[in-house]
């Protein structure tokens, strides 16, 4: 093994377990990197009283000084940025690149934590004479964090700092296929001064994720994932009454104008199908071209064939993966679409064992193919010939997803159209992949996102809080009316 055995990290420590285990396997190559512990109810249960035991003090005091913690983690994410680059690098499978940005964004949503006294300061008002209102968000209590596999480092960030800054104590469940970045967030959190039994980390599969929705002493949930799991996790959750905030799939489109700039439309939809090899939920895996539009195409070709795997395209996450990336390209060009640049059978010389998928452009598909409509997960672009803009939009419309959509175009009116009309919570204009950057929160609509708030952002300090109203009144000669 690479790295030392994965274990839970409760009360301020790693613990050893006596359950089953499951290995670690690097996409890059196939090499054992480590094994992990597939932990229950028992093993989480132990997490649970080690944060219920910390709350107290924790969540006492005062929001200015727990943000001095996340200003000296920030720092160690920054000391520690090309260690944390490379694990995601090998757990994942991202080019170390795609793997260096993840931790950067990981230190930017720290940042906006250190920032939330300034966001979140109580509100007062004399609402008559001599007596005041006062509105304070209070923490839940011990809260869970379920992660994918996708981004190993960014998207525990998604909920780590905000929800521990605000005063909840919190059980991260890492995927199990990517669980070491989990653990090293959890030492370096230790590190910068966070008192034992604020952040813990249970490994497993399904079924400690099933404990989570059903343990009592957790008020809230996040998750990250597939629709499928998702709206479980989601419908679990919320009948044992819990918070739960659960995001899942994606099938984004970008919609090609003709009069859409050549160079910059090219490049940016090249990149939004492939980035992190396409997975991604906010990857373009489809492309809704409007009218003539066969000149950008071939340009998009182009730059496609630009996107070599291996060296500026990492791996998929596994075999099981890589065949069914490969199955929905396949079953497309049966159903009469054409492969314009075909990424199947790629092969990485020296790491024949890892699971790659090379850059795929598919034309002519039609809306009622699988891979028009359901998310693929991997290095393809599906491309959807449209007559009209409202053409286009009624095939992003009936999409189930709503997590992003873009449009290429140098119409001012034109762009504002889709802007207007288009059925996601997150729009590009020019811009392939429209993550919001903090303070903006991320989040998509219908069947991208269940329950209310975004995750990150602004949005987050909602989900992660309750308010608390107070009236006073301590001058009884300012007399009574109705408001008193």
């Amino acid at each position: 093994m690479i790295y030392p055995e994965v274990r839970n990290y409760v009360a301020g420590r790693f613990v050893s377990t006596n359950t089953d285990t499951l290995e670690v396997v690097s996409p890059l190559d196939g090499a054992l990197l480590s094994t992990m512990p597939l932990s229950g109810m028992n093993e989480l249960d132990e997490a649970v009283k080690a944060a219920q035991a910390a709350f107290p003090a924790w969540s006492a005091m005062p929001l200015k000084e727990r943000v001095q913690i996340f200003y000296r983690y920030k720092t160690l994410l920054e000391q520690n940025l090309e260690e944390l680059t490379e694990l995601v690098h090998r757990e994942n499978g991202k080019t170390m690149g795609e793997a260096r940005a993840e931790v950067e964004k990981s230190i930017e949503l720290t940042e906006f934590a250190c920032s939330l006294p300034q966001l979140v300061a109580g509100e007062i008002l004399e609402v008559s004479a001599g007596v005041e209102c006062r509105l304070e968000k209070k923490p839940l209590g011990v809260v869970a964090s379920i992660a994918p596999f996708n981004f190993p480092n960014m998207v525990p960030h998604w909920t780590i700092p905000n929800a521990l800054a605000l005063g909840n104590c919190m059980i991260l469940k890492p995927s199990e296929k990517v669980p070491i970045s989990a653990s090293r967030i959890a030492e370096l959190l230790t590190e910068a001064g966070l008192p034992a039994g604020v952040f813990n980390v249970v490994n497993g599969g399904q079924e400690i994720v099933e404990a989570i929705c059903d343990h009592p002493d957790i008020q809230a949930v996040s998750f990250v994932g597939s629709t499928k799991v998702a709206k479980i996790v989601y419908r679990r959750a919320t009948n044992n009454l819990k918070r739960c905030v659960a995001l899942g799939g994606a099938k984004n489109h970008l919609i090609v104008l003709p009069d859409a700039n050549v160079a910059l439309t090219a490049a940016g939809v090249a990149a939004s199908m492939s980035g992190c090899a396409g997975q991604r939920c906010m990857a373009g895996s489809a492309m809704v071209g409007v009218g003539p539009v066969d000149p950008i195409i071939a340009k998009i070709v182009e730059e496609a064939k630009k996107i070599i795997p291996g060296q500026n395209l990492g791996s998929v996450i596994s075999r099981e993966s890589k065949e069914r990336i490969e199955k929905y390209i396949s079953e497309a060009e049966a159903a009469g679409a054409k492969v314009l640049v075909d990424g199947r059978n790629a092969v990485v010389q020296g790491k024949e064992n890892g699971y790659y998928v090379g850059p795929t452009i598919i034309d002519f598909v039609t809306p009622d193919m699988a891979i028009a409509k359901e998310e693929v997960f991997g290095p393809v672009l599906a491309i959807i010939r449209a007559k009209t803009l409202d053409d286009a939009l009624q095939i992003e419309n009936t999409s189930n997803y709503g997590n992003a959509a873009a449009v290429f175009t140098q119409s001012g009116g034109l762009a504002r159209y889709v802007m207007e009309n288009a059925s996601a919570g997150m729009i590009g204009v020019n811009v392939g992949v429209p993550v919001p950057r903090e303070p903006f929160s991320f989040g998509g609509w219908n069947e991208s996102k269940f329950g209310t708030c975004d995750i990150t952002g602004k949005s987050s300090i909602e989900f992660w809080t309750q308010m608390k109203k107070t009236t006073t009144k301590w001058n009884p000669e300012a007399g009574i009316n109705w408001m008193s």
